[in-house]
């Protein structure tokens, strides 16, 4: 193999590097570049924390064409993974800030109505990242104090000196993929996430201090008390925190609005199933994917699909198929785990607070309907495929109030498909 001379082999990762340090939303002819600049996500063109369906586009790009997210930690304290040249002693950061995510994209051709499929194509980790424990999660109730974990990672492992002896396994993953809510999507999450609030449920409603954009969002903006936090999971995706959207995954999400609009963020270096702390190996990160719209796609009204390698899975299938849920339901319905209350507060509300029979439920009867539309068996045989061949797992349990149930399939039990 010819190798490079001295001189090029040097200057070949300058010039590479020159290229990705382009300003946020540059682009050429194979790469739109979206994030990485500034100290924090409010001086970040490429950066928003909330979400809108007026949020400024930060760039464009092309169905097919590679985009890189250079995304920021959760907490907005790390900074882009370029700028990490130090390990860092604590963590800082406003709990108003979470999570900054980099974006939205607009995707050319898309219009409000069509499927989005984002592929994951490769994720680079930062230099460092942290991790929380105690008073907050899934049991703070069963566990005292608080602990702070500072990581250093690499290609391979997480390791850190304030757990000796571990040495975590490479699971990168975005815990934020999102498009953008359309007005009426928005409307109605507000109206049901203040319905639940004021029944007493757990739910983050919109906060303006720290809210980016400033001007659509924040204290004076036109709609500070419209623009949706980003701590739960939706019908078009957000902090889903499915530690199995990897490199190589593919995820079906809603385009409520022309473009879309996606966004990607809160980037982990690994999770287990549940998250049950609060946080996961929390990092920045750069994320590169590409698109490809779908104009008769699956329906995502209970929650986003994806689909992907089975070993991401460790499940005895070489693809899988999944579908998710979350506690939302039809106004009047009681789910009939809850009959016995006879609540009319249950049968009135939209969305149940960390219900996960009902997020359970959802993603069960989504990956039904999927397999007799794709396959062509009646619903009845479907369950029973259902019964016996998919795995039902807990994605996340402490983004209120949406809990996330995935149910998976795995495909190669279609032996004449």
């Amino acid at each position: 193999m010819n190798k490079l001379p001295l001189s090029a082999s040097i200057l070949l990762p300058l010039v590479v590097g020159l290229v990705l340090s382009n300003s946020a939303g540059a682009a050429d002819n194979n790469i739109v570049i979206v994030g990485g600049e500034g100290a924090d996500c409010i001086e970040d063109v490429g950066c928003v924390n909330r979400l809108h369906p007026d949020i400024p586009m930060a760039a464009r790009a092309r169905p097919g064409q590679t985009i890189l997210f250079r995304t920021r930690d959760a907490r907005d304290s790390l900074g882009a993974a370029a700028a990490q040249t130090s390990e860092p002693e604590t963590i800082s950061g406003e709990f108003s800030r979470v999570h900054p995510i980099t974006g939205p994209v607009f995707i050319e051709g898309a219009v409000a109505g069509d499927v989005l499929k984002i592929t994951l194509n490769n994720i680079d980790p930062g230099s460092y990242a942290w991790s929380t424990g105690g008073s907050s999660g899934f049991i703070p109730d069963l566990v005292d104090g608080q602990s702070l974990v500072i990581w250093r990672l690499n290609r391979d492992y997480a390791e850190s000196d304030d757990l000796p002896g571990i040495r975590i396994p490479n699971g990168s993953f975005p815990g934020v993929v999102t498009t953008m809510p359309g007005p009426n999507q928005l409307r109605n999450m507000l109206e049901r996430e203040q319905e639940l609030a004021d029944a007493g449920g757990r739910v983050s409603l919109p906060m303006a201090n720290g809210a980016d954009p400033v001007a659509l969002c924040g204290p004076n903006g036109r709609a500070s008390n419209e623009c949706l936090r980003t701590l739960p999971p939706r019908e078009h995706g957000g902090n889903m925190d499915i530690r199995y959207l990897k490199a190589g995954v593919s995820i079906y999400l809603p385009c409520f609005i022309d473009g879309c609009g996606l966004a990607i963020g809160d980037l982990h270096y690994a999770q287990g199933d549940g998250e049950v702390s609060g946080t996961a190996i929390e990092m920045s990160a750069d994320v590169w994917a590409t698109t490809e719209i779908l104009k008769d796609g699956p329906d995502l009204s209970r929650g986003p699909h994806y689909e992907g390698p089975a070993q991401l899975l460790d499940i005895p299938s070489r693809r899988f198929y999944a579908v998710t849920g979350i506690p939302v339901k039809d106004s009047g319905d009681v789910p009939p785990d809850m009959r016995y209350l006879n609540s009319d507060v249950v049968a009135g509300l939209e969305n149940l607070s960390n219900d996960i029979n009902l997020a359970a439920r959802n993603a069960i009867a989504g990956i039904v309907d999927y397999i007799s539309s794709a396959y062509g068996y009646s619903r009845q045989q479907a369950y029973v495929i259902a019964s016996v061949a998919v795995d039902i797992r807990i994605s996340q349990l402490v983004d209120a109030p949406n809990v996330g149930v995935t149910a998976l399939l795995p495909l190669d039990i279609f032996i004449d498909k």
